[in-house]
């Protein structure tokens, strides 16, 4: 049997211990949060540029493809305009939730900021990027956005890129967002 100060030091390990589990959790939870888009599902740029790092380094070393896909949404200046930024906001959640129920678990979906999302896709390439990009073009438009009984449609203009020798996310990034605005100036 323990006598008394023996017993307040076990009390005080015991609730230390469930401190330092406490603590733990609110840093893993503030670190995955760290990496995770704000308003939507998906990641945030910060977490996105790190999936990105860590597909590159495992596509140099075992020789697999990868393909970016870069977004940006068509029609989304028209629901702030017109619905308002709640709105808005709610067209983003919509739009990441597709990216993200259209993607297998090896892929990865960020919203880069504003109304800009990309995929990343592992184990493929060019023809399965631009294939995906149809069709999650299709999928966009085969769902309206729906405010308030009200309806709009939502599209996007996705350029892809296909990993080739690159070492910094960021060129890999500014490279498919520009094959976007070719896409997106070749259709106005």
């Amino acid at each position: 049997m323990l006598d008394a100060p023996e017993q307040d030091l076990m009390a005080e390990i015991a609730r230390l211990r469930a401190e330092v589990a406490a603590l733990t959790a609110r840093a893993e939870a503030a670190e995955a949060a760290a990496d995770h888009d704000v308003l939507t599902p998906a990641l945030n740029r910060r977490g996105f540029v790190e999936a990105m790092r860590r597909t590159m380094a495992y596509c140099a070393r075992y020789d697999v493809p990868a393909v970016l896909l870069y977004m940006d949404l068509d029609g989304f200046k028209g629901i702030n305009d017109t619905f308002g930024h709640m709105a808005g906001d709610a067209a983003l959640v919509q739009v990441a939730q597709l990216l993200l129920a259209n993607v297998r678990e090896s892929d990865a979906v960020g919203r880069l900021g504003g109304d800009e999302f990309a995929l990343l896709m592992l184990n493929a390439g060019v023809e399965e990027g631009r294939d995906k990009a149809r069709r999650l073009v299709e999928a966009m438009q085969q769902r309206p956005f729906v405010w308030e009984g009200r309806k709009a449609q939502l599209g996007g203009s996705i350029g892809v890129r296909v990993l080739a020798g690159h070492t910094d996310p960021e060129v890999w990034l500014a490279e498919a967002d520009a094959a976007m605005w070719v896409r997106k100036r070749g259709r106005a």
